[in-house]
């Protein structure tokens, strides 16, 4: 969702608008975001409807996704490491949509821009700078799914130069084989009571291909003791759409003989993280742990032959292991929507397209990670969680309101039963990052959204 959506039939902006009201009203009003669900049009291949307008350039907030952090520092960083800012191409792209489709826009984009740079007065003046004078190749960097559009992209039946014309990637936080999180939005609502913007989010993408585009392509249903792929069937008998989810296993089939180029990623770790599911009666229920094989691709087993469960972690959105497939691996303990702006992951962008250095170490250090309501009631207090930590001394956190700045407050760390634990209670209804910064220098965020007292289940409101 990090891309801004403008409807060309309405004149509407339907989504990435500046400021925390408009953020609120999509939420929790009637049809606040019913410009987003998929038409029968659209579903038939017809996507005329939807315009990208750009990347998020304001902060957002979605139910499971901890909120969204703009683009602008990523896109600022980009630009001040090439030799012209003429050599930047910003590619913005209807998140609702398949992912094959977006990739053959971007296959084309990123040809056109190519084309365009080496003819451009500043490369050949950058040229002459190089030992080797060598022309322009593409360097794509990618956050989230963007990191599947590049893939996709790089399929030679789009383009079949593209992959020579391609120096490297960099991809954040991409979900190469899937979130659990997808299944869990698209359960979302089915029989429990959950608050009007997580039914809302469900709503909107029971059929849209892009968010299943996303589920779980790994073996992560548990089973009769056993863990296996997702089905259809499974995908239908929790809310999903069966023919969505059959195009999705086909597209990710596809896209394993795709390499790519010098591949780095950067991968968020000690968030907890989703890893596995359980379906019972028609109810996702998700685990924080997950299966972890062999060389063989056999289970670890225990030795009543019981599959072994284990905390691998990740960005709170992206487990790890689905993230961490290049063989230069950064690991930062960050969460998914702050991955792509963090200092650090900035830093290791810099060093990889100016060429004059390799991404950090293989592993960073711990930081912690932090557990917190997605969505509260303003005037009741709520709890935030740190994990992965063994000692308050030196680690501090700040809850801030994004509409006002002075409006901050330090939040009082204790431990509770082994965990370290703050109370927090915010008064305007608007959003706020939690600020968590560890004894080795890491700053952990999350983005909360506050909303009236009683609201969030109010079932008038559908």
């Amino acid at each position: 969702m990090g891309s801004e959506l403008f409807d060309t039939h309405t004149n509407t902006h339907l989504w990435g608008l500046e400021g925390i009201s408009w953020l609120r009203k999509a939420w929790t009003r009637p049809k606040g975001l019913e410009g987003l669900r998929m038409t029968v049009e659209e579903l038939d291949g017809k996507y005329t409807r939807i315009k990208a307008t750009g990347l998020l350039k304001h902060s957002a907030w979605t139910p499971y996704l901890a909120g969204s952090e703009p683009y602008t520092d990523l896109v600022e960083t980009v630009r001040t490491s090439v030799a012209h800012p003429a050599a930047v191409l910003e590619f913005a792209y209807d998140w609702r949509l398949p992912i094959a489709v977006n990739a053959r826009l971007l296959a084309a984009a990123a040809r056109e821009h190519l084309t365009a740079w080496r003819l451009h007065a500043a490369h050949d003046t950058a040229r002459r700078h190089r030992v080797d004078e060598r022309e322009a190749r593409l360097v794509f960097v990618a956050h989230s799914m963007g990191g599947l559009v590049t893939r996709a992209a790089l399929d030679d039946r789009y383009d079949s130069d593209l992959q020579g014309d391609t120096r490297g990637v960099i991809t954040l936080g991409t979900p190469f084989h899937g979130a659990v999180k997808a299944a869990v939005i698209l359960n979302t609502g089915r029989g429990t009571p959950v608050p009007l913007p997580h039914r809302r989010l469900r709503a909107i993408c029971a059929d849209m291909p892009g968010l299943h585009d996303l589920l779980p392509q790994y073996k992560s249903l548990r089973s009769n003791g056993d863990i296996r792929h997702l089905t259809p069937s499974d995908i239908t008998s929790i809310g999903g759409n069966p023919e969505l989810a059959r195009n999705a296993a086909r597209f990710h089939h596809s896209q394993k003989p795709i390499s790519l180029p010098d591949h780095r990623s950067v991968v968020g770790i000690n968030q907890p993280t989703w890893q596995n599911l359980t379906i019972r009666n028609g109810q996702v229920e998700a685990h924080l742990d997950g299966a972890r094989a062999h060389a063989d691709g056999t289970f670890i087993r225990d030795h009543n032959k019981n599959i072994k469960f284990f905390h691998v972690h990740g960005d709170g959105t992206v487990y790890k292991e689905s993230a961490a497939i290049a063989p230069a691996v950064t690991t930062l303990p960050l969460q998914h929507g702050d991955i792509a702006k963090a200092q650090t992951a900035l830093e290791a962008i810099t060093e990889i397209i100016r060429e004059d250095a390799h991404m950090g170490p293989p592993l960073g250090d711990s930081g912690c990670g932090l557990t917190a309501p997605d969505l509260v009631e303003a005037g009741r207090p709520w709890k935030i969680t740190l994990s992965g930590i063994d000692s308050l001394a030196g680690i501090s956190g700040r809850l801030t309101n994004l509409e006002d700045a002075k409006d901050q407050q330090e939040l009082t760390l204790r431990w509770d039963n082994g965990q370290a634990r703050a109370d927090a209670t915010v008064t305007a209804l608007n959003l706020y990052r939690i600020s968590i910064r560890t004894a080795d220098g890491f700053t952990i965020t999350q983005l909360v959204m506050a909303d009236e007292p009683g609201l969030p289940l109010r079932e008038s409101q559908e």
